[in-house]
């Protein structure tokens, strides 16, 4: 069911996009499920139902009464969304489906008390129409609450990253408090493992920092006395001492959590496809009522044929197909996305993919597999490639740094085990490398840092091999044993195998890639060419990402922004389609429209199928709903009176579930969509290579 009366209904039945689905669902849940029991009685004890089905109804003391009396229970607490919905936008001038609805039940609800008091002499005992339209429109309701997600979990994501306490140094020594108790010039102990409460500057220790959560990249960051750090991150390998800069809504993640909720709110709030067909169907029906009621009472000068052509023509008009075109391709669609791996928390995100120009992907975690690699070792005359690689796994064994583990996983799986060595009395040199003793004499493994305190010459057929690698953004480790450099590898971020294909696949679709990330640009620039990215925005600060889709959005795109990091939630949120990695932050996930489950980047190929796939079908269901009205409307007014040709009340009813069971089989088609990313992948790799060269020129933004 699409939102009815934006601006007006923020109290009513369910259509604040905001905070308050969970609650709505629940209302239309419990409503259905009651209204629903109370229209069985209401249905078998009708004598229109009877008289269609050929069954004799008993005859007992009261049993005339039970379709009035539950009727108007159903009318008062099932239909009272629809008629406070009905009401507001009759308020707001903005008529639409709930004003609709509110009409249609009032016009059979008094029709049918006026019968059954015997006033005038009418038969016009709706009760039974009466109960199904109310069930069926709290079902269509109740579905979309629950295909509808909630933003407001992003915001709680973030607030959960701060720990909630701290480690304050005070003249006494150490106590824990409070971090909302923390004032600026507080000094805290940040231990090894442990998260920073407050943003602040060192003022003692040295550690390696993973504030990958905030900046979305892979690789910890050195952070000694006088650097900054921030609330959040992740002190990995030694303790620091912070004195507080900044506390509560002035701290960095607090900035990041008032993006993330001004780039909600910015979010446009399109008008979904069934709104304007219910504004059409509205007016339609109202017209056709009114010159109906006209037409026999004045023209015809027939009161009582009057009176029951134009309430024929509001209960055949009764959206019932209308209701369901919409929320039951939704919950068909995130159900099989759900299988595929999909899942679709804003339908909106959903509707909107298909229209996407320009993927705009999160390098780190996204396109990259997010830890490094070891993906070359060079090594001088006397020592091989493998023994090179077994002192550096043997220094690194004992350390728990990403860089260590990478070079570690290298060796297992290139060294045999025979050639393996052990090493010991193992140390840590904080921004420079690590050292131990392999048999009996130092072996260090580090950085250009190492090499200067060391004082160590690269020999020249090294040093040309490294120049390469860091010129294509690898970070560079040498390995020195008594006093000699023997050699080097270069760690980097490994690029997925489904990031090419992916790509390949949405050029084939004539959707332009484009690449964010925080890295130096010529790092940037070697995965752009390697996968042959259309445009590259390179060292961007994480408050600045949702300013680059804003830019590409301003360029005329429509953009859907792939991340996982929290500093990729603002651009998430101000995307037209944000879609988180699975394996990303909460945050991440939160503020995004479409999640998916596995680290797959191809599963972008399943939403944009899915998109394209629902989008035919609620034009296919609204197409029917509308044009079986135009079509049944004029015949339930009568305009074939004439040559005999009348439609009674029951036959409007019938035909109304008639449209109803069209909508909802052509809807169950969904379910033979396949959505399988790479069957997506491969189909159009083909197509894709010949559509887009993979040597896509780059265009770099600082």
């Amino acid at each position: 069911m699409a939102h009815v009366g934006h601006d007006a209904d923020a109290g009513h039945a369910g259509h604040d996009r905001h905070a308050g689905h969970g609650a709505h669902g629940e209302m239309f849940r419990r409503r259905f499920w009651v209204s629903l029991v109370l229209s069985v009685p209401v249905v078998v004890f009708s004598h229109m139902i009877a008289e269609l089905f050929g069954y004799t109804l008993p005859d007992f003391p009261g049993m005339s009464w039970i379709a009035p009396i539950l009727g108007t229970v159903i009318f008062f607490y099932g239909g009272m969304p629809f008629l406070t919905g009905g009401w507001a936008e009759l308020k707001s001038r903005r008529p639409g489906m709930m004003l609709l609805i509110g009409m249609a039940i009032s016009v059979a609800f008094i029709a049918s008390w006026v019968t059954t008091l015997g006033v005038g002499g009418f038969n016009l005992d709706f009760w039974w129409e009466l109960a199904l339209l109310i069930v069926i429109m709290l079902l269509g309701h109740w579905l979309e609450m629950r295909a509808l997600g909630s933003a407001s979990g992003a915001l709680d994501a973030l607030a959960a990253m701060l720990p909630d306490t701290a480690e304050k140094v005070t003249d006494d020594g150490v106590r824990e408090v409070a971090v909302s108790e923390l004032d600026l010039g507080d000094v805290v102990l940040v231990r090894a493992g442990a998260r920073v409460p407050a943003d602040g500057a060192v003022t003692d220790g040295r550690a390696e920092v993973d504030e990958s959560m905030i900046t979305g990249e892979s690789k910890p960051v050195t952070r000694q006395v006088g650097d900054t750090v921030v609330a959040g991150t992740v002190a990995t390998d030694s303790a620091l001492r912070v004195q507080i800069t900044a506390v509560g809504d002035d701290t960095a993640l607090a900035g990041i959590q008032r993006m993330v909720a001004a780039a909600q709110a910015s979010s446009s709030r399109a008008q979904a496809l069934a709104d304007k067909a219910a504004a059409f169907l509205f007016y339609f029906a109202t017209g056709a009522g009114i010159i109906t009621f006209l037409v026999w009472a004045l023209l015809l000068g027939n009161l009582d044929e009057a009176v029951v052509r134009t309430v024929t023509v509001l209960v055949i008009a009764c959206p019932h197909a209308l209701g369901l075109a919409i929320p039951l391709v939704i919950a068909i669609s995130t159900e099989r996305a759900a299988r595929a791996g999909v899942l679709v928390k804003d339908r909106l995100a959903l509707e909107r993919m298909r229209t996407v120009d320009v993927v705009l992907f999160d390098k780190t975690g996204t396109l990259t597999e997010g830890r490094h690699r070891v993906t070359g070792v060079v090594a001088t005359t006397g020592i091989s490639e493998e023994q090179l690689l077994a002192l550096a796994a043997a220094v690194e064994s004992d350390s728990e740094h990403p860089v260590a583990r990478a070079i570690v996983a290298a060796a297992q799986s290139r060294v045999p085990f025979s050639e393996r060595v052990v090493a010991s009395d193992f140390r840590s040199l904080p921004g420079r490398g690590v050292r131990a003793r392999v048999d009996g004499l130092d072996v260090s493994v580090g950085g250009p840092a190492m090499l200067a305190d060391l004082r160590l010459p690269v020999p020249e057929g090294v040093s040309a091999v490294t120049r390469g690698w860091v010129q294509r953004g690898a970070s560079v480790l040498h390995i020195a044993r008594d006093g000699h450099v023997l050699g080097a590898v270069a760690l980097e971020d490994a690029v997925r195998e489904e990031s090419r294909q992916a790509i390949d696949a949405l050029h084939a679709r004539n959707v332009k890639v484009a690449l964010i990330t925080g890295d130096a640009q010529q790092v940037a620039d070697a995965v752009a060419a390697d996968l042959g990215i259309d445009e590259v925005f390179a060292e961007v600060l994480p408050e600045h990402k949702d300013a680059k889709v804003a830019e590409l959005q301003n360029r005329g795109h429509r953009v859907a922004m792939v991340g996982d990091g929290v500093n990729d939630a603002p651009a998430l949120a101000r995307a037209e389609v944000g879609v988180a990695i699975g394996a990303g932050t909460d945050v991440a996930i939160e503020s995004a429209g479409v999640v998916l489950a596995a680290n797959d980047p191809r599963a972008v190929l399943s939403i944009i199928e899915l998109s394209h796939a629902s989008y035919r079908k609620m034009w296919q269901n609204l197409v029917w709903a509308t044009g079986y009205n135009i079509i049944a409307v004029p015949l339930a007014a009568g305009v074939l009176a004439p040559i005999g040709v009348v439609l009674p009340p029951a036959a409007a009813a019938v035909l109304m579930s008639i449209s109803t069971i069209v909508v909802a089989l052509n809807a169950q088609l969904l379910r033979r969509l396949d959505l399988d990313p790479a069957r997506l992948a491969s189909s159009r790799q083909a197509t894709g290579r010949t559509c887009a060269s993979r040597d896509a020129v780059v265009n770099t933004h600082g």
